[in-house]
């Protein structure tokens, strides 16, 4: 005998059996799509690859990397991995030309250079249409400095609200330096920006907190970045308290941006933000994160130690 098998989608199947289907509205699954169709990409992120989904190997901005070392000793700093493994980037230019826009620097901390207010007239000089940002931890950050400085954006690395989890993570008694940093910063035309990573576990609930501090301080806006967990920095990341499995989540990243908008201008990372808008609301309420991996990597060629 043989055995005719019928395809038929779940909904008739249900009328079939008496049912009439129903979809079950996730209420908080349409808040979150909806708060993502409305944030826009960090201010950094503008002109950057990662934005184009049809880019199918996108790379960052070029970078001038002045140093890999650092006055801080964050317990999730990605630079500090990178040196203890031997890849750290050598000090240079890693781009090409006509760039949109160049960070100094994505490794280490560039304040420490006594080369800092050199290389950014040099980069001023040789690539007059690009967008110089500024990304730093903001400890080193004087009046005096800051008035020799030219950048068009300024990134300022902050995961606390206070000086005691502030040393817990940087392992560096400089908060109060840090949010001098913000304050220089958000009082000049200069676009401000705080950067946060997000630590669920560790500073989770401190991050409506650090987004009104910044905002008080005339910050225009935060960077919220979800944690990338390296090997090397498992141990002092459980230690801390990190919960490694809502890390994971984007729903929760995405509910403590909701908590900060409260305070500042929130936005996260470009290139997931065009992603997650890709997603419809329940598969974004479910969506994780990949958030393991072993060292960083330079995709940039370096084009030697000066532009």
């Amino acid at each position: 005998m043989s055995v005719v098998t019928v395809r038929m989608s779940w909904e008739e199947f249900a009328r079939r059996m008496g049912v009439e289907p129903q979809i079950v509205e996730n209420r908080e699954a349409k808040l979150l799509k909806e708060f993502i169709m409305d944030m826009k990409a960090p201010s950094h992120c503008a002109g950057c690859q990662g934005l184009d989904l049809g880019n199918p190997n996108p790379v960052h901005h070029p970078s001038y990397e002045l140093t890999p070392a650092c006055n801080h000793d964050c317990i999730f700093c990605y630079s500090n991995v990178a040196v203890k493994l031997g890849k750290a980037p050598k000090p240079g230019y890693y781009g090409w030309e006509n760039p949109k826009a160049i960070t100094v620097s994505q490794y280490g901390e560039p304040l420490i250079s006594p080369r800092i207010v050199e290389v950014n007239r040099m980069l001023r000089k040789r690539f007059p249409e690009a967008r110089l940002d500024l990304q730093t931890n903001g400890s080193l950050l004087t009046e005096a400095l800051w008035e020799k400085l030219d950048f068009d954006l300024v990134m300022i690395s902050l995961d606390a609200s206070t000086r005691e989890k502030h040393l817990r993570i940087t392992n560096a008694d400089t908060f109060d330096a840090v949010v001098n940093a913000l304050r220089i910063v958000g009082r000049d035309d200069v676009r401000s920006v705080v950067r946060t990573i997000f630590m669920p576990g560790i500073n989770d609930d401190e991050v409506p907190r650090i987004a009104e501090l910044a905002s008080s301080l005339g910050v225009d806006e935060m960077m919220l970045q979800p944690l990338t967990v390296h090997e090397l920095n498992v141990e002092r990341l459980r230690k801390a308290g990190l919960d490694f499995e809502r890390t994971q989540s984007v729903r929760e990243l995405i509910k403590t941006a909701m908590a900060a908008k409260e305070y500042i201008d929130v936005r996260i990372s470009g290139c997931q933000l065009v992603v997650y808008r890709t997603m419809d609301p329940l598969t974004l309420f479910s969506a994780r994160r990949v958030v393991r991996e072993v060292a960083p990597a330079v995709k940039r060629e370096r084009r030697g130690p000066t532009p």
